[in-house]
């Protein structure tokens, strides 16, 4: 792709949505409750600003919240480096296109940044000098983590990965590091704790919103998302050396929490209300990070994602991030003529995944259904994946249910799998199956395509040509308006 990323941090970023008109700046309102309110009715609401919270009271001028930064196509347009206007689909397969020809760049060590305007460590470490919002009413605690990207580096390997985990602040040197089984954060942290070795980690509070996608992303195993989201700007990303842990620290992040999570020093964490829409995963001893450094530009900026129930902001964006790679994926196993995919954010992206296919053999469809439900990008927390012919808009639920109602038979067009990788996070595993650790789930596959063997004789679609519907268009599309 010949597009660029036009800005390099959180604040250019900022300055190209307000162009957009799609920023407002809101004075006074409070973390307690105001903040986590006013995310909550964003998210809800398509087409939304951008809002950038200053003034909040107990806190000084310029520390400011940032919420619902990509809830619009064009704002993910910039997040991205794509021109405006694509459309939905559109916009993602152009993702889609700038994804598959971008090439690793990895990040470049500097030895300064705005990031070491201010360096707290020791007694001044304080994770609460930042105005933490309480982002759900039935909250836990405060979530400085939301928004944010934890760094952790493989012992024996030395890759360094980094992913959305929520981070609960516990007190003023400590937070939580809640990550779910067979993230790769986690098999970082559990391949220290094994060791009984405490785990470095990095906590980017608010950063470069193209990082932060990235560490929303399923990306393969090994691949550092430093290294993919050079690729994707055209340059690299400039990190400095952590003083303690001595991971890649991004230079333009506003605010960094640098320190180690500990095996044996376990407290009560949660609960919070996560992206499936509930508070599923309860509260129970997760470990705490012991804060040894924190870093902050002047007048920082949280850049703050809390999960809402779907579809909300995060639902929003990774359909977008999430819908390319999956088909990426699914080429790449062998899947032919896969046409388009989309991850429904009713489902917040993972529970409800559509394919659409042009029909090239017998079992095509049940082929690319299983296919999508257990590649990595759509084995974690998955339910139901659907299988469409080519003439269904897959961004498009009414005609995905259409299609599945039409074109499945309930008896023989669904196929069930067992025990498929999920998470505390899921609502439907039983209380006594997550005490037990038994954190699976099943897999619905339903093949919503005209049936192979007689599809040339299925019943045609009651819709226009395209001839009678640009001439329907063009002489009564006034009516519309």
């Amino acid at each position: 792709m010949s597009e660029k990323v036009a800005y390099k941090d959180l604040r250019e970023f900022l300055e190209m949505v307000k162009e957009a008109g799609e920023l407002e700046v809101v004075d006074g309102a409070s973390w307690e409750e105001d903040i986590g309110m006013a995310a909550e009715l964003l998210h809800q609401t398509s087409g939304s600003p951008a809002v950038l919270f200053d003034n909040i009271p107990g806190y000084p001028s310029g520390y400011r919240v940032l919420v619902n930064a990509l809830r619009t196509e064009q704002r993910l347009a910039i997040a991205t480096g794509l021109p405006q206007g694509l459309g939905k689909l559109g916009l993602s397969e152009a993702i889609a296109r700038k994804f598959k020809n971008s090439k690793p760049i990895p990040p470049q060590y500097v030895d300064d940044g705005p990031i070491l305007e201010n360096v707290h460590e020791g007694d001044d470490v304080n994770v609460l000098e930042f105005p933490v919002p309480m982002w759900h009413e039935f909250d836990g605690g405060r979530y400085i983590g939301t928004g944010s990207y934890d760094i952790t580096i493989d012992p024996d390997e030395k890759w360094v990965n980094f992913g959305t985990y929520r981070v609960m602040v516990d007190d003023e040197k400590h937070v939580f590091f809640y990550i779910s089984p067979g993230k790769h954060g986690r098999i970082h942290r559990d391949k220290y704790f094994d060791r009984k070795e405490p785990c470095p980690v990095a906590v980017v509070v608010g950063g470069d919103p193209l990082l932060y996608l990235a560490g929303c992303t399923e990306l393969p195993y090994g691949l550092s998302e430093y290294d993919w989201a050079g690729g994707v700007r055209g340059e690299p990303f400039k990190v400095i050396k952590g003083k303690y842990t001595g991971l890649p620290i991004p230079a333009d992040a506003e605010i960094v929490l640098e320190g180690f999570a500990h095996y044996d020093d376990l407290k009560e964490e949660g609960p919070f209300g996560e992206w499936t829409g509930y508070y599923a995963s309860g509260s129970r001893k997760e470990p705490r990070i012991e804060v040894k450094a924190v870093y902050h530009r002047n007048n920082p900026i949280i850049l703050g994602c809390p999960p809402n129930r779907p579809p909300d902001e995060i639902a929003f964006y990774r359909a977008f991030m999430r819908s390319p790679l999956l088909k990426e994926e699914m080429e790449k196993a062998g899947i032919p003529d896969i046409k388009a995919v989309w991850g429904h954010e009713a489902g917040s992206s993972r529970l409800l995944l559509a394919v659409a296919i042009k029909q090239r053999y017998p079992g095509h469809a049940m082929q690319a259904g299983h296919v999508a439900s257990q590649c990595h990008v759509g084995a974690y927390c998955g339910r139901y994946v659907i299988v469409v012919d080519e003439d269904v808009d897959v961004t498009n639920l009414d005609e995905l249910m259409w299609a599945v109602c039409t074109r499945s038979d309930p008896a023989t067009s669904i196929d069930i799998i067992n025990r498929a990788w999920s998470t505390h996070l899921d609502p439907r595993i039983s209380p006594e199956d997550k005490e037990k650790g038994r954190l699976w789930n099943s897999r619905a596959i339903i093949d919503a395509t005209r049936p192979y063997d007689w599809k040339d004789e299925f019943p045609m679609v009651n819709v226009p040509s395209p001839e009678r519907k640009k001439r329907t268009l063009d002489k009564w599309g006034y009516l519309l308006k």
